[in-house]
């Protein structure tokens, strides 16, 4: 898999979804939500097993920035201000492969305790 990059990362207009097209032609549209909270940061994973944190609230997060990391990896920075997670070429492809599996497996954490996917209105 080291051999695999992508050879286009392209946020769209409305900044909610990541295209990455790799360079043996496979493409995947990742969205900006999906990212947020899988994110491969400390801050969502955890600092060891057991730890990782479930992210509410983040369906319409959008991503405002993408910083390169050496050769193998960008910084994604959210709407939310949220800019830890380094994302691998690795992570990017296991998320485009495999990224409708650990979503709905988010989603399924987020009903047990009670979150939703949606930001939390405040009244005044």
């Amino acid at each position: 898999m080291s051999d695999i990059w992508p050879s286009e990362l392209r946020v769209s207009k409305d900044r909610h979804r990541l295209k990455v097209t790799f360079n043996d032609g496979a493409s995947f549209e990742l969205p900006a939500e999906m990212l947020r909270v899988l994110s491969p940061s400390a801050e969502v994973q955890g600092h060891g097993p057991g730890q990782k944190v479930t992210v509410p609230g983040k369906r319409n997060v959008g991503i405002i920035s993408m910083t390169p990391t050496g050769n193998y990896a960008v910084r994604i920075g959210f709407d939310d201000m949220h800019d830890t997670g380094i994302f691998t070429w690795v992570y990017l492809r296991e998320l485009g492969e495999h990224g409708g599996e650990l979503f709905a497996a988010y989603e399924e954490d987020l009903k047990e305790k009670g979150m939703s996917r949606d930001a939390p209105t405040t009244t005044r």
